[in-house]
């Protein structure tokens, strides 16, 4: 046993004891998030009685928040007179009292108000919670610093999502879901406010809010990142809204039109815990490679997946298959993307721009996922050749974001970074 355990401490990455605590607390506020991820549509359509149409404008009422958040994240990360931890301390407060609004909603007005708080909430986690990693680890460490705690956010979105289901087919209890997500905020609230002080150097310059944005989004290589990166999350935020509908409406089975619920949430779950487990394996095997090379990689994976996925829905047979492999090459793609882009953002940064910088890192996840599910739900709605087609091009679009990626090297390049 103690060569077991010796084991797996010399595998284990050598980070700050800090950046475990963060990981620890970002698994348990993921696993909150799980409980409600996939189950709010479905309480408030059926059981509270909001119409479809209303609960999707009340959930994407929170992408309008989350982008004054994520603005006021990095800004007030950066700030002397806030910093990195009061950020994360407002961020969880402001999710859990809008978790708690959604756990008393009866009609769309506190629908509403429940997912603006939340929106919010997350907009200012992001760049706060990004730049804690940052300041807890040295350039040699932050992609497995990085790595580690995506690990955690996936581990706990999974268990959240399992527990979750759980939960509901025993109890049928759907406002107990957002009460234990409020919960899972007020734990990672204690967390930070117990156990991690301020990460901020109080020796870094403290710019002007107009002053520190402008000098952002003058850096031409952050720019020319921001642009690739748009094209990352949107290929992220396809294999959660328009993947679901194609191998429900598109693929070609035997005696229906798609797979079938259970088949779906098994091929789901098996891309998560594909993500989760060769999350470190993978960044360490990459590690000697550079950001933009890593960036590279991760595009012509996506390629790759993106083509399986259109193989899966014109086979005759062995469908299944296919679709596992693809799903399984789409972990790896955002594997390779994840860390080496906060990774980068990081290293393009000057320590008192940090939380700006991840600020605009952040603000591309906003628009991929808002760009993501319209594409894909305009495909999706145009009938199978058009589904079908869609997955082409969207392979095909790698050609663009690897030009964009070589363009983003050779900016690096003369950076010296």
């Amino acid at each position: 046993m103690n060569r077991w355990n010796q084991a797996i401490a010399t595998w284990l990455p050598k980070l700050d004891h800090r950046i475990w605590i963060m990981s620890a607390a970002r698994l348990l506020s993921q696993i909150g998030t799980g409980f409600t991820l996939f189950y709010a549509p479905i309480f408030f359509v059926n059981q509270v009685g909001l119409s479809a149409t209303l609960v999707g404008v009340g959930i994407g009422s929170g992408s309008i928040t989350g982008v004054i958040g994520r603005i006021l994240g990095g800004t007030l990360s950066d700030s002397s007179r806030v910093g990195r931890r009061q950020t994360l301390l407002l961020a969880t407060a402001v999710c859990a009292v809008g978790s708690i609004v959604l756990a008393l909603t009866t009609n769309f007005a506190t629908f509403l108000v429940g997912n603006l708080l939340l929106g919010l909430g997350i907009g200012l986690y992001w760049p706060a919670t990004e730049a804690v990693v940052a300041d807890l680890s040295t350039p040699e460490q932050r992609n497995e610093a990085f790595a580690l705690t995506r690990l955690s956010d996936s581990v706990g979105l999974g268990l959240g999502v399992i527990l979750g289901g759980a939960i509901v087919a025993t109890t049928g209890a759907y406002r107990l879901l957002f009460v234990i997500d409020a919960v899972s905020f007020v734990a990672f609230f204690g967390i930070i406010y117990w156990a991690i002080a301020e990460t901020r150097d109080p020796r870094q310059i403290n710019h002007a809010l107009l002053k520190s944005w402008r000098l952002a989004l003058g850096d031409r290589t952050l720019l020319i990142y921001a642009a690739v990166n748009v094209l990352f999350t949107t290929y992220l935020a396809l294999i959660n809204s328009a993947l679901p509908l194609y191998f429900t409406n598109f693929v070609p089975q035997d005696n229906a039109p798609g797979f079938s619920a259970s088949v779906i949430s098994a091929l789901f779950t098996w891309h998560v815990v594909l993500t989760a487990v060769t999350q470190l394996p993978i960044v360490r095997a990459l590690s000697r490679y550079s950001y933009a090379q890593m960036l590279a990689i991760s595009a012509l994976l996506w390629g790759l997946g993106f083509g399986l996925t259109w193989v899966t829905g014109t086979v005759n047979s062995g469908s299944l298959g296919w679709a596992l492999l693809g799903l399984g090459v789409m972990a790896i793609a955002t594997v390779a993307y994840t860390p080496a882009s906060s990774a980068l953002v990081v290293a393009l940064a000057p320590e008192s721009l940090r939380g700006v910088y991840l600020s605009i890192n952040s603000l591309c996840w906003a628009a991929g996922y808002f760009i993501g599910p319209i594409l894909g739900g305009w495909a999706m709605d145009g009938g199978p050749q058009l589904a079908n087609n869609f997955w082409v091009a969207a392979a095909a679009s790698i050609l663009g974001c690897l030009a964009i990626v070589k363009w983003l090297d050779i900016s690096i390049q003369n950076r010296a970074i």
